[in-house]
């Protein structure tokens, strides 16, 4: 059963191509539409992420930013994690307005993050490529990769526990230490098909 209707998830992809064109033109923050459904004003973790059309999906990122614990109204959220993804992405420069028509837009809202119990050695088995997302947190360190990475990248459970590590700057085993905390989520996936082109819900398997 899916929480975002598809017609939100257009909204929400059409909101954050608005978010970031506004921005990276002009420099301005758009405001949420009046015409926002009133379910999408409830407070959900969101990412935004902006993707190279055309290009291979391990060389595609453009961007990727966004809000794993929901603490503000899934509007707002869209809008932020936007235009983060345009020009805060410590990964990439800004993007500059002639990109604009070579970019797709990908909007994931993520359900509360679920923390994994038992014994390390048991995590890949509560863990599924194609369902699940991942967030790790050691001490002050904390990674995480949304559930269509591992889907892209070709990995299986272990490996998508081994890449979340190393996205938090810990040692590539650090899941198998106790003291290693790992969330998993899922998300509903939307997508632009080509720039501003038709919003489709995104499939991971």
């Amino acid at each position: 059963m899916y929480r975002i209707k598809d017609e939100w998830g257009e909204f929400l992809v059409r909101l954050a191509r608005r978010a970031v064109e506004e921005y990276v033109r002009h420099k301005r923050v758009i405001e949420p539409p009046e015409d926002t459904p009133t379910e999408l004003w409830e407070k959900m973790g969101v990412f935004v992420t902006l993707n190279r059309h055309n290009v291979p999906p391990q060389m595609a990122l453009r961007g990727c930013i966004g809000f794993p614990l929901p603490i503000y109204p899934l509007v707002e959220a869209t809008i932020k994690a936007a235009i983060y993804a345009a020009v805060d992405d410590p990964r990439f420069p800004p993007v500059q307005p002639e990109e604009l028509d070579e970019l797709t837009v990908e909007v994931s809202v993520l359900t509360p993050p679920e923390l994994v119990e038992g014994p390390p050695e048991g995590r890949p088995k509560k863990i599924k490529v194609g369902r699940d997302g991942l967030l790790i947190e050691k001490g002050i360190y904390s990674g995480l990769l949304l559930p269509q990475v591992p889907v892209e990248w070709g990995w299986d459970e272990e490996e998508f526990l081994a890449q979340t590590c190393w996205k938090a700057g810990l040692p590539p085993d650090c899941w198998l230490d106790p003291d290693t905390k790992v969330y998993r989520f899922t998300a509903e996936i939307f997508e632009e098909e080509y720039p501003r082109g038709p919003v489709r819900r995104k499939p991971l398997v």
